[in-house]
């Protein structure tokens, strides 16, 4: 940022981000320049300026140029889920990575039109739920009830079920929406019945999770975040899941048997062969134990067993009070 506090008043490029009126000349006071065409000249206001402050003031012309292109496409785009001009402004075929998360296209499986409605079994859970807040305090748990509606939609959950849940908790849809896209464990487009979610911390990365990542997608076919062909699988990516004693892992999220059979492993100490077995036990309706996988472990002890700790531990020497 330019620090103008050493200029005088006809130096300072005080208009250089104002889009209002000039201000008016007050009595014995230098007019502020309306213009930058000086500033940016090294010419025009040579003796005014220092040479490193019109470098400063060159810089700010350009970034502040580049931010009204990009804010004039934006507002001559057909639509904010279109952005053809705001794409064309950046020089990119697609959304940045942060703003495409946060998008939302109705489709007819997901759109405000539906009717969607939890189940009789899962309202005396939502009643539950929301009997741990105060009655005015109702939003409280609009995360654990967008939980409630992944799990019984398969994995997902759709707008029209945000706004279901935006009426029982009494607040503005927009409430919920800001929750379910801040949180990344909350799922806005369809995933497999078993959501295999791979940690890409550094941990698990030094240990081989890209492998790991690499030969499930290569197993199954797919993208990242891709459903498989008969829906049963999806791949994602997580970040940290504070196992990495036991690196590399995956998280199963199950979503076949609904919210009543819903359930959440760890499988942890993985090879690339070992995940591919544990997709086709998936695959077969099995149940594949979990925690670690490695065969000389148990939970996070060393392989082949502690060395420490065996028997009870000595009590700490402990001074004689009654001799002070």
């Amino acid at each position: 940022m330019l620090d103008c506090s050493c200029l005088s008043d006809a130096a300072r490029p005080a208009r250089l981000f104002s889009y209002g009126p000039t201000p008016r000349k007050a009595a014995g006071h230098t007019p502020i320049p309306t213009t930058t065409s000086s500033l940016a000249s090294p010419a025009g206001n040579a003796t005014m300026l220092p040479p490193a402050a019109r470098l400063a003031a060159r810089r700010l012309l350009g970034l502040a140029s580049a931010s009204v292109s990009e804010a004039a496409a934006r507002r001559l785009a057909p639509s904010p889920i279109a952005a053809a001009g705001y794409t064309a402004a950046r020089g990119s075929v697609s959304r940045p990575f942060s703003t495409a998360l946060n998008y939302h296209l109705d489709s007819p499986d997901n759109n405000p039109d539906m009717k969607w409605e939890f189940s009789e079994a899962n309202m005396k859970k939502v009643k539950e739920i929301l009997s741990h807040y105060p009655s005015n305090y109702k939003q409280s748990g609009i995360i654990p009830l967008l939980d409630l509606a992944q799990q019984q939609h398969g994995g997902w959950v759709p707008v029209a079920a945000m706004d279901a849940i935006a009426k029982i908790v009494e607040v503005a849809p927009i409430r919920v929406y800001e929750v379910a896209t801040f949180y990344t464990m909350f799922n806005r487009a369809k995933v497999g019945k078993y959501h295999l979610l791979v940690c890409g911390t550094t941990p698990c990365m030094i240990r081989g999770s890209r492998e790991i990542e690499e030969t499930l997608l290569n197993h199954l076919g797919v993208k990242r975040n891709e459903l498989t062909s008969d829906g049963l699988f999806s791949v994602g990516e997580m970040e940290c899941m504070g196992c990495c004693v036991n690196a590399p892992m995956i998280a199963v999220a199950d979503y076949s048997k609904g919210s009543e059979g819903y359930t959440y492993n760890y499988y942890e100490d993985l090879t690339p062969k070992r995940v591919v077995e544990i997709v086709e036990m998936l695959r077969r309706g099995e149940t594949p134990p979990r925690g670690t996988q490695h065969p000389e472990r148990k939970n996070c002890g060393p392989a082949g067993g502690t060395t420490t700790l065996h028997g009870e531990p000595k009590p700490p020497p402990c001074r004689d009070l009654d001799a002070c």
